[in-house]
C-alpha cells in the first residue's frame, strides 16, 4: 500500500485535512494544473458529448482531469481526458474497483494515471464515503466544472463544497427541463457558463504559446439554440455544412453545438 506523504497544499481547503491518503499510480499528476469535473450518473446525449470534448481539449493543454470514477460524467471526463492524463478518486479502497463497469477505466488510471482514496485497503463503499470522495475530487481542482445535474442530486454536493472552498463553477449550456441543478446556480449567478470550448481551455492551458482560434460567428450563434428555421434564413449554406460535419445536432427544430 502507497501512502501519499507530502502535504498537498490543494486540500488545505478542506474543512479537515485528510488523516490519510492512499495511493497507487504517478504522483507527478498532483503537480499540473488540475481541473475537477463531476455530474450525473445518467447524462444526456449533449452533456456526455460536451464533457468528453471539454476534457480531451484540456489534456492537450497540459490540463489533468479529477473526478470521482463514477459512472456517467465522470466516466466520460476520465475517458476523454485518457488515462495518464487524469486522476480518480475513490469512495473505497484503492485495490477495489467501484462501480465493476468502470473496472477497465479505473484499471487503465491505474497503470497510466493516479488513484487515490482516504480510506484502506478492503474498504467498501457506503454512502457517507462517496460524500467524503466527493469533498477530495472538488479540492484537488483549480475550479469545478458540473457537466449536468438535478437539484436534489448528489453532484450538488460538490457544489456546496465548490462554495465554501470559494472555487470558480462553471456548467454547461442546458435546454429547459434538462440538469435543474446547474441551471439555478446559473440563475443564482453562482455559476459561470461554458459557451466556447476553446476560450475555456486557452484559460488555463500550460502551453504559453496556446492561441485563441478565430471565432466562428455561426457557432457563437448555434450556442444560443436557435431554431432550424432561424438558423437557415441568416445562414443557409453554413446549417448544412456544419450538420455534414458533425459540428452541430438539430433536435426538435432547434440547433444545439456538439
Amino acid at each position: 500500500m502507497n501512502i501519499v506523504k507530502n502535504e498537498i497544499h490543494e486540500l488545505l481547503s478542506m474543512k479537515s485535512y485528510p488523516s490519510q491518503l492512499f495511493y497507487d499510480g504517478n504522483l507527478e499528476l498532483l503537480k499540473r494544473t488540475k481541473i475537477s469535473i463531476v455530474g450525473s450518473r445518467k447524462p444526456t446525449k449533449y452533456s456526455r458529448e460536451i464533457i468528453q470534448k471539454l476534457s480531451s481539449a484540456l489534456c492537450k493543454n497540459g490540463v489533468c482531469i479529477v473526478s470521482g470514477g463514477a459512472m456517467g460524467i465522470d466516466a466520460v471526463a476520465h475517458a476523454g481526458a485518457g488515462s495518464s492524463n487524469t486522476i480518480a478518486v475513490l469512495p473505497c479502497g484503492i485495490d477495489l474497483r467501484y462501480p465493476a463497469v468502470n473496472k477497465s477505466l479505473l484499471n487503465d488510471i491505474q497503470k497510466n494515471g493516479l488513484l487515490l482514496s482516504q480510506f484502506e485497503l478492503g474498504f467498501c463503499a457506503t454512502p457517507w464515503s462517496f460524500v467524503v470522495r466527493n469533498e477530495l475530487v472538488v479540492a484537488l481542482g483549480d475550479v469545478l466544472v458540473v457537466g449536468e445535474a438535478e437539484i436534489d442530486s448528489g453532484t450538488m454536493r460538490s457544489v456546496e463544497f465548490a462554495l465554501k472552498m470559494k472555487k470558480e463553477i462553471f456548467v454547461l449550456p442546458q435546454r429547459f427541463g434538462e440538469s435543474s441543478g446547474t441551471n439555478l446556480l446559473v440563475k443564482e449567478q453562482r455559476a459561470k457558463v461554458i459557451y466556447d470550448i476553446d476560450e475555456f481551455v486557452a484559460r488555463f492551458s500550460t502551453s504559453k504559446n496556446q492561441q485563441l482560434p478565430k471565432r466562428d460567428d455561426f457557432i457563437e450563434f448555434c450556442t444560443a439554440n436557435p431554431t432550424y428555421d432561424e438558423a437557415l434564413a441568416k445562414y443557409p449554406q453554413r446549417v448544412f455544412e456544419a450538420e455534414l460535419s458533425g459540428e452541430i445536432e438539430i433536435l426538435g427544430g432547434k440547433i444545439f453545438v456538439l
